[in-house]
């Protein structure tokens, strides 16, 4: 596992490497089929053209008379909490108190008025899930910690357990179901660990990343009773949370569903859950900011929690602005609520064209298979490519997909049990979190590259 996970890094590493170099090419006035290289490997969507939303960024200015009043009085609040009231002055290591507060009464209003768990502010999504993890670390040998993740998981992940020391014990998605989870295939994960390692967490992405399942109820009463019963700390990974749009499919939180299913379990399970200020469609990946809440932790441990984060000093202040934003968006009747909406609205129905427009035209081209996709950001489609190509076709497809036409897409090999006697099996990620030109674009590159690649295959 720890070996497949370097090389699944590896080839995203080398993609990414490569296409810095043939962005300096083209700066360097080197002529190509093409001017620009669109990178589809991740949901950076402002990269890839995505406005932001205009509300976000007008309060990010903070100060500037033209603005409509319920924007100044918003950079007004946000001013009023930071010393010297500058954006350039340090908050608490954990995150100003009034953005700790916001997020809370977000999480209270989208859990049904449950109340919040202690809430930490963190520099981004992974920033926060490397503090919870780091108090996990202690143990060698068959006492090593180890956490369950996903097969397939975020393409960071088994990087960021690597580097801290945790093992990682991968329990696999049911593709031919929608990438369903079965609480059989957790305990045999389980089963198979002992005796190599002691595992302590189990990480859950909802809505997966990168491959769009989103988790009906009894998923998620499934995944808790096992937590339970294994004595294991629940990670939930929820940034995806805005992006559902499958018919009849809805977000519920893991919180949520804890609390609903009585005190048996919501006052003893432990859990983590997740959210960022990059992912979705707020997509502001470079203000690094995120949230975490903490269930059912002792009140001792909290402190713990505050000092690893103090070697941040401060999370990024301009990101706690617009974390506030996401948390307590304008109100029907204030002046930006109208635009506000349409713009998010507009996010949302790119986001659901994107993806009808995607699976359609990849399931048309030879060796894709794209499978219904019911929220987060991505096309997680599975690509055969000939078996004469070699064992490594996966990385020669994409390298010269990237080369000759521009396109970057992430890349992992294919873990099904059915590989096919004649191909070589692999799954392509693409961002669909792009304005429906950009998209069009991509999708004709490929297309034309796909087709010639397989002509050219003897």
């Amino acid at each position: 596992m720890s070996l497949l996970s370097g090389l699944r890094r590896c080839f995203d590493e080398e993609l990414q490497k490569q296409a810095d170099h043939i962005r300096q090419q083209l700066a360097m006035g080197e002529t190509k089929p093409y001017t620009e290289v669109v990178d589809a490997s991740s949901a950076d969507a402002h990269r890839t053209g995505m406005p932001p939303l205009t509300f976000m960024r007008q309060v990010d200015l903070l100060q500037d008379d033209t603005l409509p009043v319920d924007v100044r009085q918003r950079a007004e609040r946000m001013l009023g909490q930071c010393d010297g009231r500058s954006v350039g002055a340090y908050s608490e290591s954990c995150g100003y108190e009034h953005v700790q507060v916001s997020v809370a009464k977000f999480i209270s209003r989208r859990d049904g008025g449950l109340a919040s768990g202690p809430v930490f502010i963190t520099s981004g999504f992974q920033r926060g899930l490397m503090v919870i993890l780091k108090l996990l670390v202690w143990g060698s040998g068959q006492s090593q910690p180890a956490v369950l993740i996903p097969e397939p998981h975020p393409h960071t992940l088994p990087r960021l357990l690597n580097i801290l020391g945790l093992a990682a014990l991968p329990y696999r998605l049911q593709e031919r179901r929608g990438w369903v989870l079965e609480k059989e295939e957790l305990q045999r994960a389980i089963q198979a660990s002992r005796g190599r390692c002691n595992p302590r967490a189990i990480y859950i992405s909802n809505p997966g990343n990168p491959t769009g399942h989103v988790q009906d109820r009894n998923t998620i009463q499934e995944v808790i009773q096992f937590a339970a019963e294994e004595n294991l700390l629940l990670l939930v990974d929820e940034v995806y949370q805005d992006c559902v749009f499958g018919p009849d499919c809805e977000f519920l939180s893991y919180k949520r569903a804890l609390f609903e299913m009585g005190p048996l379990y919501s006052g003893s399970v432990k859990m983590v859950s997740f959210n960022s200020l990059s992912n979705g469609t707020m997509g502001e990946c470079g203000l690094r900011v995120g949230y975490m809440e903490v269930v059912n932790f002792d009140d001792a441990v909290l402190p713990f929690v505050e000092t690893l984060l103090t070697g941040d000093i401060s999370p990024p202040v301009i990101g706690q602005v617009g974390l506030d934003v996401m948390a307590e968006p304008p109100c029907p009747g204030e002046p930006s609520y109208s635009r506000y909406i349409q713009e998010l609205l507009s996010c949302e129905r790119t986001l659901r064209e994107n993806v009808d427009k995607g699976r359609s035209f990849l399931n048309l081209l030879p060796g894709f298979n794209c499978p219904p996709v019911v929220g987060g950001v991505y096309l997680y489609t599975h690509l055969t490519l000939p078996q004469v190509v070699g064992v490594y076709a996966g990385p020669l497809y994409c390298g010269r997909l990237l080369e000759e036409e521009g396109v970057c897409v992430g890349l992992s090999e294919c873990m099904c049990d059915d590989h096919s006697a004649t191909g070589s099996c692999w799954y392509i990620r693409i961002s669909i979190l792009m304005p429906p030109h950009k998209l069009d674009d991509l999708l004709r590159r490929l297309g034309s590259f796909h087709l010639r690649f397989l002509h050219q295959v003897p």
